[in-house]
């Protein structure tokens, strides 16, 4: 049986002096083909253990385990790596074939052969016919691509993206991620990729490790970080959410009744394994997730009063910020399609309904 397994990370730890950029971390499986991102904000350690990956910096305790293979030691040229970089690093005095072509020189391979692999690499990135510009002839996607390009190149076992879409504008950052995903599957190349865009993340990812100071805080597919955080970190930081306190009354088989300042809450989750009465939960409600009413009258189920502090027009949804009693900060509901259903005013009431099967994390 073929081991899909590529890389393995096992407690490293990384100090830079009496600071701990990753601390204790480990994941026991990265597999060949996957598209992994490594998810957090500013200074929570995935660009340190993405250079980790690469060789660019030793750890100071744990192993990377490459193919069954402690790696800790040896020099990113002799990793089975390759790395894009945010500023995409391209020499500026040689031509787009020449940067793409480095690598291949470096191991020495026949002119020919390095010629047609670049050639090929091109093609891919979809790049013909501009392979004796230089990188300042080039708009900013295109460098993007010439990097990519230079990795792909060398075929390594594992290509690692460090926030390469970060310099480009809002349209092109899309369609990048697109065609790195595109290419990505077309060549089944295991990747790893750094970013501080939850979009990015969810659109691209596999799976998703989000990182908080220089620990995971949950492995999981887009669908489970976003719909079952395991934190309330990863709650808070993937996208937007509300957050209501609450102790559960009751528990029937798989119902529970939760007590909260708003009223008491029925949730039929199929998955609730490990709640018992008594336990203080925090109910994860995405905004999508809340039926918003022009009503002020209590209606049976999840239901509450509220009424519309303001509200934000996107187009395709309307972000109504609803004033609630007993909550510090207000519901956030997102309604799709709103120019169908008439815009709600600042100051109107509203009852708001929550679903049966809403998320819940206990407290710790």
């Amino acid at each position: 049986m073929v081991n899909d397994k590529i890389l393995e990370l096992k407690n490293l730890v990384k100090k830079f002096g009496n600071i701990t950029a990753v601390n204790d971390l480990s994941i026991l499986s990265i597999k060949r083909g996957e598209f992994l991102t490594f998810l957090g904000p500013s200074g929570c350690g995935k660009t340190t253990l993405l250079r980790m990956i690469g060789g660019f910096y030793y750890p100071s305790s744990g192993n990377i385990i490459m193919e069954g293979e402690i790696i800790n030691d040896i020099p990113p040229e002799k990793r089975k790596t390759s790395m894009v970089f945010q500023n995409y690093a391209l020499f500026p005095h040689m031509t787009v074939f020449e940067n793409i072509a480095y690598g291949l020189k470096v191991k020495k391979l026949p002119g020919k052969e390095i010629e047609k692999k670049v050639m090929n690499a091109l093609s891919i990135v979809q790049l013909e016919g501009l392979e004796h510009r230089k990188p300042n002839q080039l708009s900013g996607g295109q460098q993007q691509r010439v990097a990519l390009a230079r990795c792909i190149v060398i075929e390594p076992r594992i290509i690692l993206l460090d926030e390469p879409l970060s310099n480009l504008d809002a349209s092109l950052r899309v369609m990048m991620r697109e065609e790195i995903r595109k290419i990505q599957k077309s060549l089944g190349l295991t990747t790893i990729f750094v970013t501080h865009d939850q979009e990015e993340a969810m659109s691209m990812a596999d799976r998703i490790v989000v990182m908080n100071q220089g620990k995971i805080e949950q492995i999981g597919t887009p669908l489970e970080i976003y719909e079952k955080p395991s934190t309330l970190f990863v709650a808070g930081f993937i996208g937007y959410v509300n957050m209501v306190k609450g102790k559960i009354k009751s528990r029937q088989n798989e119902s529970l009744t939760i007590a909260t300042d708003l009223g008491e809450f029925i949730n039929m989750n199929e998955d609730l394994k490990g709640f018992k009465a008594g336990d203080e939960v925090t109910i994860i409600i995405r905004p999508e997730a809340v039926c918003l009413e022009k009503a002020s009258l209590k209606r049976e189920g999840n239901t509450f009063q509220g009424r519309i502090q303001n509200f934000t027009y996107i187009g395709y949804i309307a972000r109504y910020y609803v004033e609630v009693a007993g909550q510090e900060f207000p519901f956030i509901v997102e309604i799709s399609n709103p120019g169908g259903r008439g815009i709600l005013q600042a100051g109107e009431q509203v009852t708001l309904t929550l679903p049966l099967n809403f998320h819940c994390i206990k407290d710790r």
